[in-house]
């Protein structure tokens, strides 16, 4: 079999056992309770009529819905089918890029299998709220996988298949690709004559998508958005965005987080420093620069947001970029390791292995790592930064058995990590009574009704009904996060969220004031005196509000 083959074989693999073993994938645990209303709308629009969230979509500047609603027509398969189709895709190409960026380093295929692994593995960015891989099939996700291709693309020299896949990412998520463009406006800057032009291949295909892309929103099928962008937060938006979105504002940031990304950035620099006889000169302007944006996104945020006020600020999220710091230290760092070994210095490649399981074995700062908190998940890393260095001192001693071995360390990581530190990237939450009300609801319910989990405060079980059910929700906390994007959404939102779901379920009593708000059904975890549910299952009773 070619290598080229076996490769590609080797990183479906990985791509397989990551989105099934860890860091898994969900459905309707986070942002896709958003999108899922905003699409089914789309695709047609008798639906979610009385849905805020749907009346107020936020995708006009991307192609995701296009690309979701396309595929669905010409498939047939329902919207989770299709996305999580599309999520494989773009976690291949994000394992294809981490394989290239390590090949260019002089690494063997075997050691590059092992550093997209260990991209692989994932990270939480505390802080942001934000991952290295995300767990749901969101813009975010896709634009992250094709812009990490286009890294390796640059550092293999590949200049115009880079400006394809940097292109698609800009079609999925604008916020998502600032930095690598930060990275590369670098690089242009250290180019030599010649070398700028070869690298200003790039531009042609991202132009061309960033036409797509305008023409697109313009032409947006359905409703469309309207947002404003120069303009100022008021005290009421920003008061409500502080308690509903805090992960914006680094002022609310729990304390040593924005410290233990200046410890990723040194080091991810240090890596780079190591890997200095190795690494294509590209790549260090490129991913250097990348790197540096997401640092000094923390201080341009706390100036632009919190000081300014600027309104644009909580819709372009510019402190989730610091998930490059992340992803640069972890390939970095892992491919640091794999090149020590090669020189025979098995204890240096524990030590950059360290950080680089360190961040996949708990979601919390790396600071829990030091504090006794996580003693399963600090031995985990320790433990396999120096099963993995004593395997890669093996494989230079025995070359053929080595690679054999790398590649199996590399397949087994999913399995071994969560097996061992006990780490959790996402609680359970879907469990058959919620499907079993949903489908109640969808197959019993005019398609106009209007339903409140009265009971639900900030849990996240209404958007699962909302999405499964394909009926609109009076008000829910996950949907409150449309204030980051939309000036409008705020005073729509709140006084429902303030009206329902702040003060006590009262009863009975509270079933004839949702009625004259417009709720048409209410969803309760325990019995109301003096009423009799139209429906009910071990764990929900469904009430008119009639």
């Amino acid at each position: 079999m070619p290598l080229r083959v076996a490769v590609f074989l080797a990183l479906a693999v990985l791509t397989a056992t990551g989105f099934l073993v860890f860091p898994g994938h969900t459905w309707l645990q986070s942002d896709t309770q958003i999108y899922v209303p905003i699409l089914e709308r789309l695709h047609d629009p008798r639906l979610f009529e009385r849905e805020i969230i749907a009346q107020q979509p936020h995708v006009s500047y991307t192609l995701y819905d296009e690309t979701a609603v396309w595929l669905r027509w010409i498939t047939g398969q329902p919207f989770e089918t299709v996305l999580a189709a599309q999520q494989i895709a773009f976690r291949f190409c994000g394992l294809l890029g981490a394989y290239l960026i390590a090949s260019s380093l002089g690494l063997s295929w075997a050691g590059s299998l092992l550093v997209a692994a260990c991209y692989g593995l994932g990270a939480t960015i505390n802080g942001p709220s934000v991952l290295t891989i995300e767990y749901e099939p969101v813009p975010r996700g896709s634009a992250l996988g094709l812009t990490l291709l286009a890294a390796g693309l640059i550092a293999r020299e590949r200049y115009l298949w880079a400006g394809v896949a940097a292109g698609g990412a800009l079609l999925y998520h604008v916020p998502a690709v600032y930095p690598f463009w930060a990275g590369f406006l670098v690089l242009l800057l250290r180019s030599k004559p010649g070398e700028r032009r070869s690298r200003l291949r790039i531009l042609a295909p991202v132009a061309a998508a960033a036409l797509v892309l305008f023409l697109c929103a313009k032409l947006q099928h359905g409703v469309g958005e309207r947002q404003a962008f120069f303009t100022t937060l008021d005290a009421e938006q920003a008061r409500v965005m502080r308690e509903r979105a805090s992960y914006n504002w680094i002022s609310l940031w729990a304390a040593h987080q924005a410290e233990q990304h200046l410890l990723y950035w040194l080091i991810a620099a240090g890596a780079m420093w190591r890997l200095r006889r190795r690494i294509p000169a590209s790549l260090i302007w490129l991913m250097g620069g990348a790197m540096t944006a997401g640092l000094l996104s923390m201080p341009a945020s706390y100036l632009l947001l919190e000081k300014a006020q600027w309104s644009l600020m909580p819709q372009l999220q510019p402190m989730r970029a610091l998930l490059y710091i992340t992803l640069a230290m972890v390939i970095f760092g892992s491919a640091a390791a794999v090149a020590a070994a090669e020189r025979g210095r098995w204890w240096e490649s524990a030590l950059w292995l360290l950080p680089v399981f360190g961040v996949s074995v708990q979601t919390r700062t790396v600071w829990s790592l030091l504090d006794g908190s996580l003693r399963a998940a600090t031995l985990t890393a320790l433990g396999l930064a120096v099963a993995v260095a004593l395997l890669l001192e093996a494989a230079r001693r025995r070359p053929q058995a080595g690679r054999v071995a790398l590649v199996a360390a590399a397949f087994s990581l999913a399995w071994l990590v969560p097996g061992f530190s006990g780490v959790r990237n996402y609680p359970p939450l879907h469990h058959a009574e919620l499907d079993d009300v949903a489908r109640w609801a969808r197959e019993n319910t005019p398609i106009d009704a209007v339903f409140l989990f009265p009971q639900a405060g900030r849990t996240l079980p209404p958007g699962v009904f909302r999405a499964k059910s394909l009926r609109a929700l009076y008000a829910d906390w996950k949907g409150g996060g449309q204030i980051n994007f939309l000036r409008e959404f705020l005073p729509l939102w709140r006084p429902r969220w303030e009206a329902t779901l702040v003060r006590p379920f009262a009863g009975a009593a509270d079933l004839v004031r949702f009625h004259s708000l417009g709720i048409t059904h209410v969803i309760t975890e325990k019995p109301v005196s003096g009423r009799a549910p139209v429906f009910a299952n071990s764990r929900y009773h469904v009430y008119t509000t009639r």
